[in-house]
Order: structure tokens, then C-alpha cells, then sequence
């Protein structure tokens, strides 16, 4: 997979979490962070969530690949 490809998905989609990224392309959470800053240094990208909707803020119950949501910033 190529930048190109990450900057399409996430332009028809909006947003995504980390693991659905994780599964459409077959690869490892590090590695699409990886490319996931590539996109955020432009400006094209943002981390809208992260986890710190937990109610309690420290509770780490969740899962990271399910509470790192991306967005594509126009």
C-alpha cells in the first residue's frame, strides 16, 4: 500500500478508526500510523479520538485500534 492509497480511503470515508484500517489493508497499526503522520504533518489528517471519551480518563478498558479515529481534514 501507498500513501495514495491511505489518502483515498479516508477521502470516501471521512473517518476511520485504526482498526478498520487495520483490516482493509491488511496491515500492521504501527506501521499505518506511520503513514497516518505522514498525512496529519500536511495537515491532511487529524486524530479525532483517541480514548479520552472514557468517562472515567483512566481506566485504560479500551482498545486502542477501536478508539484512534481518523479524519480527513478538506
Amino acid at each position: 500500500m501507498i500513501l495514495s492509497d491511505l489518502r483515498g480511503y479516508l477521502q470516501q470515508r471521512q473517518r476511520a478508526t485504526l482498526n478498520d484500517m487495520v483490516l482493509h489493508f491488511h496491515m500492521d497499526a504501527d506501521a499505518l500510523r506511520g503513514m497516518l503522520g505522514k498525512w496529519i504533518s500536511k495537515g491532511k489528517v487529524r486524530l479525532s479520538g483517541n480514548g479520552s471519551n472514557c468517562s472515567s480518563g483512566n481506566c485504560c478498558k479500551c482498545d486502542p485500534l477501536l478508539t484512534e479515529i481518523y479524519e480527513w481534514v478538506d
